[in-house]
């Protein structure tokens, strides 16, 4: 006899977009209008929930490419009350390449990317000169692009890559952001790892 899948108990925070070749368009993503700010790679998504908690004046898209983790977050978000989070499966550069609609971000945080330590496979790393530029893109006048990593060697490429592109400059993190910490984080500040904080805004050329 065929198993019947339970369905799920809420309803899903996840966005499916009509197709996955054309940007999208904000207003179908989120009901209100309000500034947007995107979190690629959410994980387990500890920030996503508790930024966007002392945050309801805004829109947050969570992007997260590992399923076993989008439930995760999709559970753990419906759970917390929270009610200005919206969900995206889907692989990061290829989001911000081909989905994300130009000048229309007003931050984009990355934190703990996946450092690929290992010199060979350093080009699989999202945070490079493409990267860079595709920010520029995407983000409004003074939006900033927010990060974090335990990484000292891709810390040094993250501070490179953006100091290469005048359109960017170095500002202070707040105190308020560093103080929203990812799960992950905790543990590894509790083990002595320190994090590593770079905040990009991108300069008004309109």
């Amino acid at each position: 006899m065929a198993r019947i899948r339970a369905l799920p108990s809420h309803h899903s925070l996840r966005f499916h977009p009509a197709n996955y070749f054309s940007p999208l368009n904000w207003e179908e993503v989120f009901k209100d209008t309000r500034p947007l700010e995107i979190e690629l790679g959410a994980g387990d998504g500890s920030f996503l929930i508790r930024y966007a908690a002392s945050r309801p004046e805004i829109n947050l898209l969570g992007i997260e490419r590992l399923l076993g983790r989008m439930r995760k977050i999709d559970r753990d978000t419906h759970r917390s009350g929270v009610k200005n989070v919206k969900l995206f499966r889907i692989e990061a550069g290829y989001f911000l390449k081909y989905l994300a609609p130009l000048r229309s971000v007003q931050a984009i945080h990355v934190y703990f990317p996946d450092p690929w330590p290992k010199i060979r496979h350093r080009k699989n790393r999202l945070i490079d000169d493409v990267f860079v530029e595709r920010c520029a893109q995407i983000l409004k006048p003074n939006g900033c692009v927010f990060l974090r990593t335990d990484h000292v060697n891709y810390y040094e490429q993250m501070l490179e890559v953006f100091s290469k592109d005048a359109r960017f400059v170095n500002v202070d993190t707040p105190d308020s952001l560093k103080a929203i910490h990812t799960d992950f984080e905790s543990n590894f500040n509790l083990q002595g790892i320190g994090t590593q904080y770079a905040n990009f805004q991108i300069q008004n050329t309109l």
